[in-house]
């Protein structure tokens, strides 16, 4: 992802390093009153521990690249299926965003995502034209239960949460660390960051044709940002990962966007919205900060964005 947590001076970097979902983690702890420069401790093996086996669960349950996940479940039969206790949330932002782009982003692009060669084999080669997704309304229901959120499948479906779940995992490990004790981090995960406490985080906003140069920076402070390029996963002429739900073709129009929000489940979700609506339709219902560049070389920002751009 073009983003990425930037020393201001050059410093050792003590957070804790690790690969977990196919992308490269650091986590610092602590921090305030620091250099920005140091991204924090490491965390403790135990708070490590942890946080290893909730990414664990969070890809058992979402993932449609493994053979066990909750995901592949419903893609095999369909049919009526509890969701985790932290679906409410991702459920939550899909849906509203799946009205303010006109059904253009949405979580049933599984499908022809597969069919674009993105599939549990990572086999990259087309096996057909891509499919638009089906109508949410058409395809699954949400039921509220007095335990957990139940979704209804009318027939088997591939969802494919990529749009918001890193960044929403981000959050989760957040929180997680917050309920043992560990309230001032910096998770990273491959460019969703996420920043807790008092520290100023400034990030670079990697170029996305040459991960050596930024197009600019943000400070960061008891917020996330969060990045997609069109650059950062693609296989082929015009293929990669982020597909317009309506046509199931992926996207020709931005080639990456920027955000700054509350969360990194917001950040993460609209900054995938970017590509596939106009700004001013999320502006209106969220708080955030964005950068976007188009394949034509504009670059555009928020009236409040806070940062710096080079060009």
């Amino acid at each position: 992802m073009p983003s990425s947590a930037e020393p201001a001076a050059p410093t050792t970097v003590s957070a804790t390093e690790f690969d977990a979902i196919g992308a490269p983690w650091r986590i610092g702890v602590g921090g305030a009153g620091t250099p920005r420069a140091d991204l924090g401790s490491p965390l403790a093996a135990h708070d490590l521990d942890a946080v290893l086996e909730r990414i664990e669960q969070f890809d058992r349950d979402w993932s449609r690249f493994r053979d066990d996940s909750l995901v592949t479940r419903i893609a095999r039969s369909g049919g009526t299926h509890r969701l985790p206790a932290d679906a409410g949330p991702l459920m939550a932002i899909y849906e509203r965003l799946f009205a303010l782009t006109d059904a253009r982003l949405s979580p049933l692009v599984g499908a022809s995502l597969e069919r674009l060669g993105y599939d549990a084999t990572y086999r990259l080669q087309p096996s057909g034209e891509p499919v638009a997704a089906p109508r949410w309304s058409d395809t699954i229901s949400l039921r509220p239960t007095a335990e957990r959120l139940e979704l209804d499948a009318i027939t088997p479906v591939m969802l494919d949460v990529g749009a918001a779940g890193k960044g929403y995992l981000v959050d989760i490990v957040g929180d997680l660390l917050a309920e043992r004790g560990v309230t001032d981090t910096l998770i990273d995960a491959s460019g969703d960051v996420r920043v807790r406490g008092e520290r100023s985080i400034r990030v670079a906003l990697e170029s996305p044709v040459d991960a050596s140069k930024a197009i600019g920076v943000v400070d960061v402070r008891d917020a996330a940002v969060c990045a997609s390029a069109i650059t950062r996963r693609s296989w082929g002429d015009g293929l990669h990962h982020i597909v317009d739900a309506v046509t199931g073709r992926p996207t020709d129009e931005v080639l990456a966007t920027w955000v700054v929000a509350a969360t990194a489940l917001e950040a993460d979700a609209l900054a995938t919205a970017l590509f596939v609506t106009e700004p001013a339709r999320l502006a209106a219902e969220f708080d955030l900060q964005w950068v976007r560049l188009t394949i034509d070389g504009r670059l555009e920002a928020s009236a409040n964005f806070t940062g710096e751009l080079f060009a």
